[in-house]
C-alpha cells in the first residue's frame, strides 16, 4: 500500500462476536455484511473464527469449516486477510469468551468515513478519542425517561 492509499483510508475498527456454546454461527449475518461491502460502506480487512475449548485453549476455525446453513458464498470473507489480525489478537479475543463458545473476529475499514477522515488529517487534525455507546445503555436511558414521564 502506498502513501496515497494510506492517506485515503477510513477509520479501522474491530469487533468480536461470541456465539453460545450450544449454537454454531448460522451465517445469517454474512449477506448483510456482504451488502455493506458491496455498497462501499465498509471493507473487510480480516475475518477469523475461533473457539475457546472447555479447557481454555484456543482453536482457529477455517471459515469453510464453520458449517453455515444454506447456500452462503464465503469467498469474499475467506480471502479477507490484511495481516492486521495477529495470533496474539485472537488469543486476547478468546480470553473474553466463555469456555465452549466460538467467536467471529472482524477487522474492517469504515469506507464511508474515509473522505471525512482524510480531510481532517489534511487540515492537521488528529483523532484523540473514540468510543461507542452500547445499545443496552441507550435502551436503559430511554426506559428511565419513559418511567420519569
Amino acid at each position: 500500500m502506498n502513501d496515497t492509499e494510506l492517506d485515503d483510508l477510513g477509520p479501522i475498527d474491530y469487533l468480536v462476536v461470541e456465539f453460545p456454546a450450544d449454537r454454531q454461527p448460522d451465517g445469517s449475518a454474512l449477506p448483510i455484511l456482504r451488502g455493506l461491502v458491496e455498497r462501499g460502506i465498509i471493507r473487510v480487512l480480516d475475518l477469523a473464527f475461533v473457539r475457546k475449548e472447555a479447557d481454555g485453549s484456543l482453536s482457529g476455525i477455517e471459515i469453510d469449516d464453520v458449517g453455515f446453513e444454506g447456500e452462503i458464498d464465503v469467498t469474499l470473507f475467506a480471502e479477507a486477510s490484511s495481516d492486521l489480525l495477529k495470533e496474539s489478537d485472537l488469543e486476547e479475543a478468546a480470553a473474553i469468551l466463555e469456555p465452549g463458545c466460538s467467536a467471529a473476529v472482524l477487522v474492517y475499514e469504515n469506507r464511508w468515513a474515509a473522505p471525512f477522515a482524510a480531510a481532517l488529517r489534511h487540515s492537521g487534525a488528529q483523532l484523540v478519542a473514540t468510543g461507542r455507546i452500547p445499545l443496552q445503555t441507550i435502551l436503559e436511558n430511554l426506559e428511565s425517561l419513559d418511567t420519569a414521564s
